[in-house]
């Protein structure tokens, strides 16, 4: 695993590139060790993460199967202590994206299987190239999908095709995926597209696109009286902090400088 921060965004790459970037225990720890230091930099607003190689993530390391096979419990299926809502290594490994304070982009190409694709499900944008494979593998393997996969996936493409996704273990290429809503975008280069948005978001106020991403990650999950509670506490913060107001007149600074009448 490798982190860099460059100008605000963050390059977070699986790097076992000869196994297609397939998660083992030391991945796992290496994923969470990422988001967790991301979790505390202020200097950080936007996350791309990718793979190194010829995929993003091919899924659980075969050496992890045939622990199974002889019986015994994956060390990332284990309880430990708890990140946010995850008690298990492996969740926590999905699960670190959401408590990331800056919005996290997944640039996912070649394949994202079982858990591999569950890593991308938890960023909060995926862009995927049209022949990306990606697939909710686990009951070819008489398993369910445990790294946050049945709760992500029904509020990305409802009950129904997250069913049929993890019933059937069938692979979609990253059109479908598009349409299922199971990835956000398309491009022919994941990665250059997933760092020209980072980019893009990183220049924005850093408060409030954190806000963005915890106000949106808040709907269906609160009631609607907190949800919009917190949304006018937000809103209250912001509006006329200097942050704020800093982005206001450069903004106007802009408009002024192009000619553009003002609204």
């Amino acid at each position: 695993m490798t982190l860099d921060v460059t100008d605000g965004v963050a390059s977070v790459r699986l790097d076992r590139p000869e196994k297609l970037n397939a998660l083992d225990p030391a991945m796992f720890e290496a994923l969470v060790a990422a988001g967790t230091e991301l979790m505390t930099r202020d200097d950080v607003g936007a996350v791309v993460l990718a793979g190194n190689g010829r995929a993003f993530c091919a899924g659980l390391d075969f050496a992890q199967f045939a622990a199974m096979g002889d019986g015994r419990r994956s060390g990332a299926a284990a309880p430990r202590e708890p990140l946010g809502a995850a008690r298990a290594l492996a969740q926590q490994a999905v699960h670190v994206w959401s408590l990331v304070p800056a919005p996290v982009i997944a640039a996912v190409h070649g394949v994202a299987l079982g858990g591999g694709l569950q890593i991308a499900l938890g960023a909060d944008i995926r862009i995927v190239a049209p022949d990306t494979r990606l697939a909710v593998m686990e009951v070819h393997w008489g398993l369910v999908p445990d790294m946050m996969g049945t709760q992500l996936l029904p509020e990305l493409v409802g009950r129904d095709v997250a069913k049929d996704l993890a019933l059937t273990g069938r692979q979609v290429d990253g059109a479908e995926a598009v349409r299922l809503g199971l990835a956000t975008r398309l491009a022919d280069d994941p990665l250059e597209a997933a760092g020209a948005l980072a980019r893009e978001i990183a220049g924005h106020s850093r408060t409030a696109t954190r806000h963005v991403k915890r106000l949106v990650d808040l709907a269906g999950r609160v009631g609607l009286a907190e949800g919009l509670q917190a949304e006018q506490e937000a809103i209250g913060g912001l509006i006329g902090s200097p942050e704020q107001v800093a982005v206001v007149n450069r903004r106007l600074a802009a408009s002024r400088g192009a000619g553009s009448p003002r609204t």
